[in-house]
């Protein structure tokens, strides 16, 4: 399957938005950040960030899959294969690791003011392994009481209040330890 790649010049603008709005993000909170703010911090004018994004909560959300592909983070790769008691898949363990070492923005991203796009993608890429997961188990409907659909979702948004927990607590556990409560609640339903 061939993949098309992205012309230089539109990613390198891509990238020069998602910095810059990274950076403002870490000045300021995100709701009072405005798209010509972030084409100022970019060196690029309003026109290109609307060439290139609708709206500043797209761009963020993209800019938190970027961070986290660049460190191998990226959860859509997750292997559905979970079983209860094994240790958790090195990428988990390079996702909580991520998303700690930048705790201030994924707080802003995911919390009460943060974007919407942001959560909801995240959100999928759990419910999108957590079907795997049912699927490689051989579960569904029957097994589950309900919709796999729905028992996907109903999962994926705990362990999207775990994270969210986990981010805002005043005393929050090492990142290891978060992979580890986050592959058991993963693994948990397929038992």
């Amino acid at each position: 399957m061939a993949t098309t790649q992205l012309d230089p010049r539109i990613a390198r603008t891509r990238r020069m938005l998602q910095s810059a709005l990274l950076d403002l993000a870490r000045e300021q909170p995100l709701d009072e950040i405005t798209v010509a703010e972030i084409a100022d911090r970019a060196e690029v004018n309003r026109s290109s960030f609307y060439q290139h994004y609708s709206d500043k909560e797209t761009l963020l959300a993209d800019a938190l899959d970027a961070q986290a592909a660049a460190v191998g983070a990226d959860l859509s790769s997750l292997d559905a294969a979970m079983v209860p008691g094994d240790p958790p898949p090195e990428l988990l363990l390079r996702y909580t690791r991520h998303v700690f070492a930048h705790a201030a923005l994924y707080r802003l991203a995911l919390g009460e003011h943060g974007s919407s796009i942001a959560v909801a993608r995240l959100r999928n890429r759990i419910a999108v392994v957590v079907m795997a997961g049912y699927a490689q188990y051989g579960q569904d409907e029957g097994d589950l009481g309900m919709p796999v659909e729905l028992a996907a979702a109903s999962i994926a948004g705990s362990l999207l209040g775990m994270l969210i927990a986990w981010l805002e607590s005043t005393d929050p556990v090492p990142p290891e330890q978060m992979a580890v409560w986050i592959w058991n609640a993963l693994a948990r339903p397929r038992c």
